[in-house]
């Protein structure tokens, strides 16, 4: 029994039988149709954010499995507070706009229980300061209305142990 494995990034639930998959699947003897279907059902949730998929062909069988791996954390904390980019553009910038988004705790917490099962964090609130760290590096976002190293030391104090279970 020959598994073969297909991987690809594509738009939640807008794959096409185009590049990345078609060509790729092609080859492979399988209904492009079923597995694009397939893909855009199990992805239409993470609409607008590219999430890395597999498709696993049985090469006997024709049979397809498709796994859905999750969208990047960057990914998931714009779309929690409605960003479409991190940075503070020119425009914003020009326009003394300092902050692009700022990231409720109960909105870490909503991406930490997401992504909890790629991350090392061995508790919940372990996975919360690893989405707080990722907001670090996005220029233009705050946590709670703070910069975002002040919210994780927010955090070790136990400022928001409510929100955090």
């Amino acid at each position: 029994m020959a598994k073969e494995t297909v991987s690809a990034m594509v738009e939640g639930g807008k794959a096409t039988a185009g590049p990345p998959l078609g060509p790729a699947l092609g080859p492979k003897g399988i209904n492009i149709g079923q597995v694009i279907a397939k893909i855009n059902e199990k992805t239409k949730d993470l609409a607008g954010m590219q999430v890395p998929v597999e498709v696993i062909i049985d090469s006997e069988t024709k049979e397809f499995e498709i796994k859905v791996g999750t969208p990047p954390t960057t990914a998931l904390i714009k779309k929690e507070i409605g960003i479409e980019k991190a940075a503070i553009s020119e425009e914003d910038a020009k326009a003394g706009k300092k902050v692009v988004g700022d990231l409720k705790i109960e909105q870490a917490v909503k991406v930490a229980k997401v992504k909890q099962d790629a991350m090392l964090a061995s508790s919940l609130k372990s996975a919360v300061k690893e989405v707080i760290a990722t907001v670090v590096s996005m220029k233009g976002v705050t946590v709670e209305g703070m910069d975002p190293k002040d919210a994780l030391k927010a955090i070790d104090e136990g400022k928001f142990d409510e929100k955090i279970k």
